[in-house]
Formats: C-alpha cells, sequence, structure tokens
C-alpha cells in the first residue's frame, strides 16, 4: 500500500478534532516503554479504528507524533557507510539507494498515535514504504560495522559479567 503521510497525518488531525480527542503534540514513544501494545497496521491500517478503540476504552487525550525524513536521516547513513566493512560493489549500491532517497527530503515517513490505557501505551504507527526502505539499509550498514572490541579483549579484566 502505497500512502501519502503528508495528506494523512493532516486528515488524522482533523479527524480527532471533530471526534473531541485532546490532541498532545509529542515524540515517539516507540522506545519509551517496553510495555507498549502496537496496533496491527498491516492488516487494519485505518487510524479511525484505532481512535475508536481509544473512545471506548474512556480515552481523551491521544499523543500525535509525526516524523519529518531529512538531510539528517542521510548523513547518518553516509556516515555508517564510510565506517563499514562493506565491499566496493556493495557501497556503489548503497550510495544510490541513499540518492534515491533523498527526492523524499521533507516528506513525513512516519506518523504515530499512542495513548494511555491501563499501565499501558496503546500505539498506532504507520510508515511510507520508503522509509521501511530506509530503515533495512540503515540496519544492513549497522550489521556491516566494525566490532569495536576484541573478542578477547576484556576492559574490566573480567571482574563483570558478560550476561
Amino acid at each position: 500500500m502505497s500512502l501519502n503521510l503528508d495528506e494523512l497525518k493532516n486528515e488524522i488531525l482533523a479527524h480527532m478534532e471533530s471526534e473531541g480527542f485532546v490532541v498532545f503534540h509529542g515524540y515517539s514513544r516507540l522506545a519509551e516503554s517496553d510495555s507498549f501494545v502496537a496496533w496491527d497496521t498491516d492488516r487494519f491500517p485505518d487510524y479511525r479504528k484505532f481512535l475508536a478503540a481509544a473512545r471506548s476504552a474512556g480515552v481523551k487525550l491521544v499523543v500525535f507524533h509525526s516524523r519529518e525524513f531529512s538531510a539528517t536521516h542521510l548523513e547518518d547513513a553516509a556516515e555508517h557507510l564510510e565506517e563499514s566493512d562493506l565491499s566496493v560493489e556493495e557501497r556503489r549500491s548503497i550510495e544510490r539507494r541513499l540518492r534515491d532517497l533523498r527526492s523524499y527530503e521533507g516528506f513525513t515517513c512516519a506518523v504515530e498515535l499512542s495513548f494511555d490505557y491501563d499501565g499501558r501505551v496503546y500505539l498506532f504507527n504507520l510508515r511510507s514504504e520508503w522509509y521501511d526502505d530506509y530503515l533495512d539499509l540503515v540496519e544492513e550498514l549497522d550489521g556491516a560495522l566494525p566490532d569495536e572490541q576484541e573478542d578477547g579483549d576484556d576492559s574490566m579484566g573480567g571482574y563483570y559479567s558478560k550476561n
């Protein structure tokens, strides 16, 4: 499914206002908690159903977050590419992918809604397909970074467990 998240974020905000939700413009809560429950946006991508569930649970305040794709994303990936142990061919392929992604600078790459209920964070997170491609690329680069510490180097003298 191809998403125009720039249009969708405005649609979501208008819908939330018309439904009487209090919109709190906050940061992403994905990394905030171990106890979040993620909405299945693959099978149920309609934000209205998520908000209907929130309303049925008596929720009035919903955290809204959107992420814009910026040059910083690409600069960080290019920095990782420089530090990586990839072959020349792999580097060229990733450089092409990064150039292709440059056309998305300034576009919304993710929209997140969340609310708290009964000690848990309930989360609705949509990402564009091209942003998923970017995240896959970053994961690939992270896997190609050289190890920081040699296997035999034990800087703490073996005092602390490696658990």
